[in-house]
């Protein structure tokens, strides 16, 4: 039987280790472990501390706010404490909170709550004074923070001047946060000046620690270059002001005098309801351009939160339901390096299984040689490994504080693992490549992608067999496909008759593929499945498009000059056409079906795109409804763009690109009267 543990060492060690993991979070943006191996042990510790109420002390971190300011900043005691929230890791969690709250009300009902997403960013405290900002200052220990006034001057979503019925005093709290996209841009940037310098760049691990180490510049000129932004999600300390009722119409009123409120908050009346909207928060937990962790509920009704009030730490009227964690700590056994279809060779972390992000994960993508330089992972690592959403895994960095003292950085092969040949990597490129085309990894990979399903669809060829097949030499590129001995095949473990007729049937009938499918079977670059279709459409065979010059090329919607270069290259390529030859005289489809048009031609030469789910039509149907009218409905938008169709959830990326460029934006009535008419419903002007 295990030892029993010392509730008083126990105690002890885990908030000398919580201390310091929160000295890593909040003071050095530096974080140490993933929030999700740091509400571990904090747990562990309410638990001990609830299972012996006697050994509580006030400086236990479960009594605490964020850390105490250590920085160059000048200190900012608050007038209203900035407090942190209670969370709640499950659902059964959650519905505790929600009896205790309404035990603790004595006769008003609890009807009704606000709900928030919890962004994940740095905690930010604003002060105006007859409308104009004179302060901003971070959470600090709760009680004080630091003053970044010059800093947060520079976040555009930060208004100077307040607008509307604005009072004498007023403190509001939000989130300063950094957006994916903003994220990428400054990582993008950092890469680009590496390469002028020569030398490794040096990128960002994730937009919070980013944002927080940003806001805290003493050169605020670097923090305005960062593209931050800011909500506000809570009002601190106001004189004057209207009265107010609720939470929700308290962020309405903060919305009047020009400060950014998330439009995602919203007010619902009962429990059921704050659980669905749990449900599908987490469901859209990759769709926005920033980063969340979690749900933040809070009593709607400002009397009732009066009368809750806090304890030492939080408020009692409000919790956060922590989302499940996508980064998790494990340890990093091996980095080895894959060669994909194209040559392309990638660095991949071999891991210690970890479960992280609802599976568990084995291995993880380390992106190119320059990732892996610039987060200086090693074998042997204790690693920091994250998963979002269906995204392959990728190891975010080393737990520094654990790497063996002896270890030495990893080196990137010279040599293909699979061929023996040399790797090379172009000086204007990330990635490095094996560039012998006759790489078995290569041959295979490139045959796999022609037989999928989204390609030529070639039922029953399947991965084992290809590599089978180009062992054995029955297989040396795709063409091969059409002149395959089957007689040898039958020969082979595991063939009977019947096998072998269902797959020569499948080769025969991959014949029928439409040139679109062709075209992206073929790993041209720059085309994929929808780029395939419509190049397809654009010029009717496959002889137009081998002939096509970059300009021709570059007119077709959605490509441009870059995708018109790639694809011009590949076809200019003697390997490319001989491979066309063979595949023509092999039968297969070299012409582009003409569309089926019907009725009156409204659409003809326009180009709509269509996003989302719409009631009245599948997605092929609304394109085929389309293309029946005369036009084209590819799948990216563009300046050429006549219309985008929206329905439910459609592509975020696709209504902003719209959005830029002036697009008209229809929703499905709004379709159904422009394939009727060919007229934009809002301008009611004609389409010619």
């Amino acid at each position: 039987m295990a030892a029993s543990v010392d509730p008083v060492a126990r105690i002890a060690a885990l908030r000398s280790e919580l201390e310091r993991h929160a000295r890593a979070y909040y003071e050095l943006d530096r974080p140490e472990v993933p929030d999700a191996d740091y509400d571990r042990l904090l747990r562990e510790l309410l638990d001990l501390e609830a299972a012996h109420p006697e050994l509580v002390t006030p400086d236990s971190p479960t009594q605490q706010v964020g850390g105490a300011p250590d920085t160059a900043f000048a200190p900012v005691v608050h007038t209203v404490a900035m407090m942190s929230l209670h969370n709640a890791f499950d659902l059964e969690e959650l519905r505790a909170w929600h009896q205790r709250v309404e035990r603790r009300l004595d006769g008003p009902t609890l009807d009704r709550f606000a709900v928030e997403l919890k962004l994940d960013g740095l905690a930010i405290s604003l002060r105006y004074e007859n409308g104009q900002l004179v302060q901003g200052a971070t959470r600090g220990d709760g009680r004080v923070g630091e003053d970044v006034t010059h800093n947060v001057r520079t976040v555009a979503d930060i208004p100077e001047t307040l607008t509307g019925d604005y009072p004498p005093v007023l403190e509001v709290r939000g989130e300063v946060y950094m957006k994916l996209s903003a994220f990428a841009r400054l990582n993008q940037r950092q890469t680009d000046a590496a390469k002028v310098d020569g030398k490794a760049a040096k990128l960002y691990v994730n937009p919070r620690n980013t944002a927080a180490g940003s806001l805290r510049q003493v050169d605020a000129s670097i923090t305005a270059s960062r593209e931050l932004s800011f909500y506000c999600y809570q009002l601190g300390y106001v004189e004057g002001g209207p009265e107010l009722t609720s939470h929700t119409e308290t962020l309405a009123w903060l919305g009047t005098l020009g400060l950014p409120v998330n439009d995602l908050t919203v007010q619902l009346s009962s429990l059921d309801e704050v659980e669905q909207r749990i449900a599908a928060a987490e469901a859209m937990r990759h769709e926005l351009d920033y980063e969340f962790d979690g749900v933040v509920v809070k009593v709607d009704r400002l009397t009732l939160q009066d009368e809750l009030g806090a304890d030492a730490k939080a408020p009692r009227w409000a919790i956060a339901y922590k989302l499940p964690p996508e980064e998790r700590a494990t340890r990093l056994l091996d980095i080895e390096v894959s060669i994909g279809p194209s040559g392309r060779a990638t660095p991949f972390a071999v891991l210690d299984p970890v479960f992280v992000g609802g599976v568990t994960v084995a291995t993880a993508t380390l992106h190119n040689q320059d990732q892996v330089a610039a987060k200086d992972v090693r074998p042997g690592d204790m690693v920091i490994v994250r998963r979002a959403g269906d995204v392959i895994p990728e190891v975010v960095g080393p737990v520094l504080s654990e790497r063996d003292p002896n270890s030495t950085p990893w080196t990137f092969p010279s040599d293909c693992p699979v061929c023996g040949e040399s790797l090379v990597r172009n000086e204007a490129e990330a990635a490095t490549h094996c560039v012998n085309h006759r790489c078995s990894r290569q041959i295979r990979g490139r045959i796999e992608h022609f037989a999928s399903r989204a390609a030529m669809d070639i039922e029953y060829l399947g991965e084992k067999n290809v590599d089978r097949f180009v062992s054995l030499g029955l297989l040396d590129d795709v063409a091969d496909l059409y002149s395959l001995d089957f007689a040898k095949v039958l020969a082979l473990e595991g063939f009977q008759e019947k096998s072998v007729d269902n797959l020569r049937n499948a080769i025969e009938g991959s014949k029928t593929r439409p040139l679109g499918n062709l075209l992206f079977a073929l790993r041209i670059p720059e085309i994929g499945q929808v780029n395939g279709q419509t190049l397809a459409a654009a010029f009717g065979s496959m002889d137009a498009i081998m002939e096509a010059s970059v300009e021709q090329l570059s007119a077709v919607d959605g490509f441009g000059t870059v995708i018109a270069e790639a694809v011009h290259g590949w076809f200019a390529s003697d390997a490319a056409r001989d491979m066309i030859a063979r595949l023509a005289a092999a039968g297969l489809t070299m012409q582009a079906a003409l569309p089926v048009r019907s009725g009156e031609q409204t659409l003809e030469g326009r180009t709509v795109v269509v996003s989302g789910t719409l009631q009245n039509f599948s997605r092929d149907g609304a394109k085929q409804a389309i293309v029946e009218r005369g036009g084209s409905s590819p799948g990216s938008v563009s300046g050429k763009t006549f219309a985008l169709v929206v329905g439910a959830d459609p592509g975020a990326s696709k209504v902003t690109k719209a959005e830029a460029a002036g697009v008209p934006i229809l929703d499905e009535d709004g379709f159904h009267k422009l394939l009727e008419t060919g007229r934009l419903p809002e301008a009611g002007g004609s389409a010619d």
